[in-house]
C-alpha cells in the first residue's frame, strides 16, 4: 500500500480462497469514478451529445491499471452489478457504484480484456426477480443465438471502408435537402420461402432493402429494435 498527501490510497489485495490458493487482485473500489461532475450533469439532464462514450463498456488504463469501464443508467435499480466469464456470472462480486442523482451506475473492473462477454444484473427496488440485461451501448454482442450476451470491444482500430460514402452524402442530407423515411423492422419485413421462411441476414438486406427504398422514393431508412 503507498499514499502521499491528497492522493487515493493505492493498495491490492491478497485473497486466499478456501481450497488454500493465494492471489493478489486489484481492488476495484479504490479507483475513483471516471464521470465527472459535467458529464453526470449533461448525462442526468439528457444533453450528453456523446453519451456513447461515457456509458457502455470501455476499455482504459488507470493508475496503470488496465480493465474496462463499466456505466449504465438504471434508476429503478435497488443494485446493479456486472457480471461475465471473470466472475462465473455471479451478481454479488462486482455490484456497481451508484451516482444517485440521476440513477448511473459505474465500476471499473481490472484485468478485464477486450473480447469479454458480459452482462448487467438488475435487482429491482419493486422486488422483482433479478434480471439479466444485455447493455444498450455495447460495441459488440455475441453473433450466435441463443447466447444474448454483451461483448467488450474497441472501435478505434476498426478499418472504415465507407469514404466514397460519406463523400455524397453531404449533398443528399443537406440541411434543404428533400427527406422521406422508411420505417421497418426487418425480421418481419421479408422472408426466405425456400429456406423455412427465416428472416434476411443483414447482408441479403442491405442489398434488397436498398433497392426497395430507392425505387420507393425513399431516402432514408429507420430500424425497428
Amino acid at each position: 500500500m503507498s499514499c502521499r498527501a491528497g492522493a487515493p490510497v493505492t493498495y491490492r489485495l491478497r485473497v486466499t480462497y478456501d481450497h488454500g490458493h493465494t492471489v493478489d487482485i486489484e481492488d476495484p473500489y479504490r479507483f475513483p469514478s471516471t464521470l465527472s461532475g459535467f458529464d453526470l450533469h449533461l448525462l442526468g439532464e439528457g444533453t450528453h451529445y456523446r453519451v456513447y462514450d461515457k456509458l457502455g463498456a470501455h476499455a482504459a488504463t488507470i493508475d496503470g491499471v488496465t480493465g474496462v469501464i463499466f456505466a449504465v443508467w438504471a434508476p429503478n435499480a435497488k443494485r446493479v452489478s456486472v457480471v461475465g466469464d471473470w466472475n462465473a456470472w455471479d451478481g454479488r462480486r462486482h455490484p456497481m457504484r451508484l451516482h444517485p442523482g440521476n440513477g448511473l451506475w459505474e465500476l471499473f473492473l481490472p484485468a478485464v480484456s477486450e473480447g469479454a462477454r458480459y452482462k448487467f444484473e438488475i435487482l429491482s427496488g419493486s422486488g422483482a426477480p433479478l434480471a439479466l440485461k444485455s447493455d444498450p451501448y455495447a460495441f459488440g454482442f455475441e453473433p450466435d443465438e441463443p447466447r444474448t450476451a454483451s461483448v467488450v470491444e474497441r472501435l478505434d482500430g476498426y478499418a472504415w471502408g465507407d469514404e466514397a460514402w460519406l463523400g455524397e452524402r453531404v449533398s443528399r442530407q443537406a440541411l434543404d435537402a428533400p427527406m422521406s423515411v422508411y420505417e421497418v423492422h426487418l425480421g418481419s419485413w421479408r422472408r426466405v420461402p425456400d429456406d423455412g421462411y427465416r428472416s434476411l441476414d443483414y447482408r441479403e438486406a442491405a442489398d434488397q432493402l436498398a433497392d426497395y427504398v430507392t425505387a420507393m422514393g425513399f431516402t432514408h431508412v429507420e430500424l425497428l429494435p
